[in-house]
């Protein structure tokens, strides 16, 4: 017969054809059995029950359910989890059977895949557990959100746009005006940009205190701006020999420390974007011994430098702008192989301003704690030194006080510089210096000066509402509130982008305890040193010495 012949043979006679080669016969295999998933809401439960001889509950439904599991956790990307202790599987195990006993339902139908995924933390629904305390209930809408906010990739920037048209508004010409309640998206993202800038400032500072003027490792975030120079300040102080331990290390009670670098711009496409080229001070906060002294010699003297009538019975006819003793003599005090901080940055300031001459230009000075107070006094002095100064913006993270009223006006009067100080809501350090001592004039005391953002670590769906003083001055908790700082009043903001990796491990006595043992099952170690994965994505580059 042909091969014509055969395709057009009809189905009831066949016609076989020998091979070319003798083969044992093929026999057909027969049709997989398929068994209704318990996983399977559709699925009606008397299939369920039917899946198994006797109608019992044999190990084939566990099984299949592990197997959904295992298959919905690769999906996810969720790491393996830890194996259980043998008390904990016999415990499991008992529960099973009760199950299959008809005591307990072995899997909710309804909620089964909720139970299998462990969401009654996110998702509460009739039939879960109960959460043990409000205080420790987590704000996560799922699964993967929690995910990426726990990845490694620190942090998740929200999405850039093109700000050049309203660049002066967001850089603080006319005080932030309906930018701050509600934040503005685009001020927000700004404000963490150079957030993470001072981050990158303690990184380079604790990962090697001691090294020298010349070079230093610094890893920004941002990798269109390039640092240009280190900063110092030198403490007008020295440790007595009697305070000195043998096991102090030396950067602990030196008295010149690394405490920030000057940044600027240079990606041509950041530049069109946020229209024009922006010069970055990033100053850092309270780290050595010396530095603490300082931060509580909270008399007021004149900013040249000398001595105040702080005890004269009446004031000067015009009062004179004073600022805390501590802060100037960082400020203005040079080392014996650092000139002092105002000199290398006024230098510096001067030296890009000529580099970039006929270029719309911008200078940022940001700080937290003691480095927002030197950022205050590094604005007023740019203002009042350069003339040609640009416009300059100081964003505070957590800053004291600083000066008096005299000194606020001087810097409102300059009309260059504007000032936005961030606030978290029971950060003390805020409100200090409260009362300067030996000033009877109330003009002479201290005052804040600026607009305020006024932020609550009680709002965050991460932190203890009862966190302590120093996760409320921390500055990654100030970045995770401003991440998700909506307005007053108004919720967490859910979409927030920015990893928690960093928070877990720098407060993880004041995270919820539902969110650190999530984190565990993710397979994120809160005990890990802080920066070690953040530091793998960014780019190494050095800050250039002073030349």
């Amino acid at each position: 017969m042909t091969i014509a012949a055969a395709v057009t043979a009809p189905t009831s006679a066949p016609v076989h054809v020998a091979p070319r080669h003798a083969s044992p016969a093929v026999q057909p295999r027969a049709a997989p059995r398929r068994e209704p998933s318990p996983l399977n809401p559709n699925a009606p439960a008397q299939a369920l029950r039917s899946a198994s001889p006797g109608g019992g509950g044999s190990s084939a439904a566990p099984d299949g359910a592990r197997a959904h599991i295992a298959n919905l956790d690769k999906v996810l990307g969720k790491p393996p989890q830890v194996p259980r202790p043998a008390s904990h599987a016999a415990a499991s195990r008992q529960g099973q059977g009760q199950g299959q006993d008809g005591e307990q339902e072995p899997l909710n139908v309804r909620h089964g895949l909720l139970n299998a995924l462990n969401l009654s933390f996110f998702v509460p629904m009739p039939g879960m557990r109960a959460r043990t305390a409000a205080d420790e209930h987590m704000s996560p809408r799922s699964l993967m959100h929690m995910q990426q906010l726990l990845s490694a990739d620190s942090p998740r920037a929200s999405p850039r746009c093109t700000i050049a048209p309203r660049w002066r508004s967001l850089h603080g010409e006319g005080g932030w005006e309906g930018l701050l309640d509600p934040l503005d998206s685009d001020l927000r993202r700004e404000l963490l940009r150079y957030g993470d800038f001072v981050q990158a400032a303690y990184q380079a500072f604790h990962s090697l205190p001691t090294a020298s003027a010349r070079h230093r490792g610094l890893m920004l975030p941002d990798r269109s701006y390039r640092p240009t120079r280190s900063l110092f300040a030198t403490s007008a102080l020295s440790m007595p020999p009697w305070a000195k331990r043998p096991n102090t290390p030396e950067w602990l009670t030196q008295q010149s420390n690394w405490v920030g670098y000057v940044a600027v711009c240079e990606s041509e496409r950041e530049v069109a974007r946020m229209g024009r080229r922006d010069i970055a001070i990033v100053l850092r906060g309270t780290a050595t011994c010396l530095e603490w002294a300082e931060n509580l010699r909270a008399s007021l003297v004149p900013l040249d430098g000398g001595d105040s009538s702080d005890g004269a019975d009446t004031p000067p006819p015009e009062p004179e702008p004073k600022v805390a003793r501590g802060f100037l003599s960082l400020y203005k005090t040079a080392g014996d192989k650092v000139r002092s901080l105002s000199e290398e940055v006024m230098d510096e300031v001067r030296r890009l301003m000529d580099k970039y001459k006929g270029e719309e230009l911008s200078i940022t000075v940001v700080g937290h704690s003691l480095g927002a107070a030197l950022a205050l006094l590094v604005a007023d002095e740019v203002a009042t030194s350069i003339p040609d100064a640009p416009p300059v913006a100081v964003v505070s993270f957590g800053g004291p006080k600083v000066g008096n009223a005299a000194f606020v006006d001087r810097l409102a009067s300059s009309g260059k510089v504007n000032v936005l100080r961030i606030v978290n809501a029971g950060d003390v350090v805020t409100k200090v210096p409260g009362v300067a001592p030996r000033l009877p004039n109330k003009k002479e005391q201290y005052q804040h000066v600026g607009a305020e953002l006024r932020i609550d670590s009680k709002n965050s769906p991460c932190l203890r509402p009862d966190a302590g003083p120093a996760c409320r001055h921390d500055l990654e908790a100030y970045l995770h509130l401003i991440d998700g700082f909506t307005g007053t009043g108004r919720p967490f903001r859910h979409d927030a982008r920015r990893s928690v990796i960093r928070l877990l491990q720098l407060q993880r006595g004041n995270v919820k305890k539902e969110y650190v043992n999530r984190a565990r099952e993710l397979g994120v170690d809160p005990a890990a040193p802080a920066d070690v994965s953040r530091s793998m994505a960014y780019g190494n580059c050095a800050v250039a010495s002073p030349s």
